[in-house]
């Protein structure tokens, strides 16, 4: 054989052999080498969100209220609603570009200006937390020492404020809560609000400071009660936490 075409083929064959084992070991050496991790997140959006509001837990369990309220509309009332208002306020926040570092209680007093985003979500997050504190299973049957002397000044007796609020409660047409308030002169009163509407609110029709509230919509009575609004309202009183409502009516009064 001619000895320039035997060393041509053999230089072809040292090659292909070389490209070959090189093929051959690219694989490993990029699994060996670590990726880079795509997040789903652009970083220009990571760094702007804020943690926000938070659902805060139920101080009892989905189940304490029975047979008052049942367990599967605190789950629904609780996990549902009251989650997709803090949801919906935080996006509010982030689309709007609002202060994060705002409390709730500030929001609340300076919704006029803001869209209506915050006036609905602001006050669902705030009535509804409220709402879930003024209640606990096996609570005290009334209120005791200055709040029930300032029930006894205004009504005539517990039985009088109760039926009196009651009132307020199945009067509201619609959705919306019945609120007891300690007012800026210091009295009582009661009334409603429509939606998610609350006392503190710049805009809100009536205002005071608030020590007790029934949420009035529907979702929070219609499983158990449907139409019932009266019995919803009669069997809440079983549930109602004097301890925590006598002292919002301390800290209200300072």
């Amino acid at each position: 054989m001619n000895k320039t075409l035997f060393s041509t083929r053999r230089e072809f064959l040292r090659k292909s052999a070389c490209v070959a084992a090189a093929a051959s070991i690219l694989p490993l050496i990029s699994s060996a080498v670590p990726q880079k991790k795509n997040s789903g997140t652009h970083p220009a959006s990571q760094s702007q969100q804020t943690p926000g509001f938070q659902l805060p837990p139920l101080p009892y369990a989905y189940d304490a209220l029975e047979p008052f309220i049942d367990t599967e509309t605190m789950r629904i009332h609780h996990d549902k609603h009251h989650q997709a208002y803090v949801s919906n306020l935080n996006k509010a926040i982030h689309e709007y570009q609002l202060a994060g570092d705002l409390s709730l209680d500030e929001l609340i007093r300076e919704v006029g200006p803001k869209p209506a985003a915050f006036r609905n979500n602001a006050g669902g997050h705030w009535n509804h937390t409220i709402f879930w504190d003024i209640m606990k299973p096996g609570g005290k049957k009334h209120p005791e020492g200055e709040l029930l002397d300032a029930i006894h000044a205004q009504f005539d007796d517990i039985e009088d404020f109760r039926r009196k609020f009651a009132t307020v409660a199945l009067s509201h047409f619609g959705s919306g809560w019945a609120w007891l308030v300690v007012t800026n002169t210091g009295r009582l009163n009661l009334f409603s609000l429509p939606n998610q509407d609350n006392p503190l609110m710049d805009i809100a029709a009536k205002k005071g400071t608030p020590i007790l509230c029934l949420d009035v919509w529907e979702h929070a009575y219609y499983l158990k009660y449907q139409n019932l609004r009266n019995e919803y309202v009669d069997a809440w009183w079983k549930v109602v936490n004097w301890d925590e409502v006598m002292k919002r009516y301390q800290t209200a009064k300072k």
